[in-house]
């Protein structure tokens, strides 16, 4: 076999393996979307997983990496779905949804969003769901779950990994409006971040590791969270937060 014809078999391979991942082909349909995530590798990985275009009928028009990136590109390119991670830098999904509103309410041309983020804690379900998310998955999804997910939410409809509904369900059960934890309200993204880890078992040096910040800026969060929450040591914290399902 001479190279150019090898070398075409593994471009056919490969193309068939997309093909197949995002389910055989776009069936007409197209959605222009955004990537929002503070990782680079992360959205180069799932640029080459939904965006053959042809294929899937995703078309990704811009990526972020923090808060005043997405809104920036958001509002530039007014995609018809946004992939919005929840912990960004600059005030997190949360911020991003409320800068971002407007966009949400144009009944012509809405963007609308779809929370796609490793986090599992209700709190981050709750927290976008309230700023306007349309929906929120996990980065266990598939590919192809992935692209059905962008098309439902282009639709209109709400989209949840299936162990996250049960959140949404009983946060918005009553007619009323879902109860504000007025102690939570007073930490900023990043310290309810910290809080996380902490209450988790990390040890600082994870933390900055993970967050991509510095040991002291972590040592800071915390005394941070301890004074706001008249909390006295990590121990504390961690029953605080165990208590409220934080963990």
């Amino acid at each position: 076999m001479s190279d150019a014809t090898e070398a075409n078999g593994t471009a056919e391979t490969a193309e068939a393996a997309i093909g197949g991942l995002a389910g055989g082909g776009a069936g007409g349909r197209h959605v222009r979307v955004v990537l929002v995530d503070d990782h680079r590798m992360f959205r180069t990985g799932v640029q080459a997983e939904i965006g053959q275009t042809a294929t899937t009928g995703v078309e990704v028009v811009g990526e972020a990496a923090d808060v005043d990136q997405a809104v920036t590109v958001i509002t530039a390119t007014r995609p018809e779905v946004v992939l919005l991670d929840v912990h960004l830098p600059g005030g997190g999904g949360v911020e991003v949804l409320r800068r971002c509103a407007a966009l949400m309410a144009d009944a012509e041309q809405p963007v609308r969003f779809l929370a796609l983020s490793v986090s599992d804690a209700a709190e981050d379900v709750i927290g976008v769901i309230r700023g306007g998310a349309r929906g929120y998955v996990t980065k266990t999804i598939t590919g192809t779950d992935l692209v059905d997910s962008i098309f439902r939410v282009q639709e209109g409809d709400a989209v949840f990994s299936p162990r996250l509904a049960g959140f949404v369900l009983d946060a918005f059960a009553s007619t009323d409006a879902p109860p504000v934890d007025e102690d939570l309200d007073r930490l900023t993204q990043r310290e309810r971040e910290v809080l996380r880890l902490i209450a988790r078992g990390y040890a600082y040096k994870e933390i900055a590791k993970q967050l991509f910040i510095s040991v002291k800026t972590v040592e800071s969060h915390v005394s941070a969270v301890l004074r706001k929450l008249q909390l006295s040591n990590r121990h504390e914290l961690t029953r605080w937060a165990t208590a409220r399902r934080l963990v």
